[in-house]
């Protein structure tokens, strides 16, 4: 183990494993950057809401899992003239190395990175829409927007399933209605204070009526420290329209 490696053998691999690492970390590179040009090439605020919420965490990491794994790998081409033993714990360390912060890069996109990514999508939830004359566009309230959807958008909302935002150009009268996912996004846990508390399951407790309010229970639990607990909602008489959230 302690001989050195042959130069043919040794050239043959610092060339082939040169390549392979400058090829997988342009992968990487090519994701991140494919990534921000979808980013910015889309202009619907829906559409990169939808963009972001749904690739945005996975895309981040695939690109600097190659990049790092391309890093590893190039460390290893520098050696000249080196034995099998000295070989063999250059790969082990750059390899261990790599592992350390793909592990880091990973927790910080799945309990740190959400805090940011909520931000973003509240502000493109929430910027004013443009109506095809070039007006912006009033986001109408709970109250206001069930005239506007019909008994099964209306049931959605009731059952917490899906929430529907309703915008109109007061002037011309033009609407246009998005669908967003009706349970929560993560959460801040009052335990760890990770955005990582989620909507596990709910239960009507008591159905609403015409004369009387329902209650909803909500449990959530925390993906990071396993925290529970549980949240009652209102429920709206059934005649005053939708459930109050």
């Amino acid at each position: 183990m302690t001989s050195k490696i042959s130069e043919e053998l040794l050239a043959t691999w610092n060339q082939y494993a040169a390549y392979f690492s400058y090829a997988i970390a342009v992968v990487g590179l090519l994701i991140l950057v494919g990534h921000y040009l979808k980013l910015l090439t889309t202009r619907d605020f829906k559409s990169r809401y939808d963009y972001i919420n749904m690739h945005e965490i996975n895309l981040l990491w695939y690109g600097f899992l190659c990049i790092l794994i391309g890093a590893a790998l190039y460390v290893n081409t520098l050696g000249d003239n080196i034995t099998w033993l000295w070989f063999c714990v250059t790969l082990f360390v750059s390899g261990m190395l790599a592992m350390i912060l793909g592990v880091v890069v990973q927790n910080v996109l799945k309990f740190y990175y959400p805090f940011y990514i909520e931000k973003r999508l509240k502000k493109l939830r929430f910027t004013p829409r443009i109506s095809p004359d070039g007006r912006k566009m009033k986001l109408l309230s709970e109250e206001e927007e069930d005239v506007y959807l019909d008994e099964g958008m209306q049931a959605e909302e009731d059952a917490f399933s899906v929430d529907y935002d309703v915008w109109i150009d007061e002037t011309s009268g033009y609407t246009k209605i998005e669908k967003y996912n009706g349970r929560l996004h993560a959460l801040e846990c009052p335990e760890c204070s990770y955005q990582t508390l989620r909507v596990d399951r709910e239960e009507v407790i008591q159905p609403a009526t015409e004369t009387e309010e329902g209650e909803l229970m909500k449990y959530f639990t925390c993906g990071y420290c396993g925290h529970k607990e549980r949240k009652s909602f209102k429920i709206a008489k059934t005649g005053e329209g939708a459930a109050a959230r």
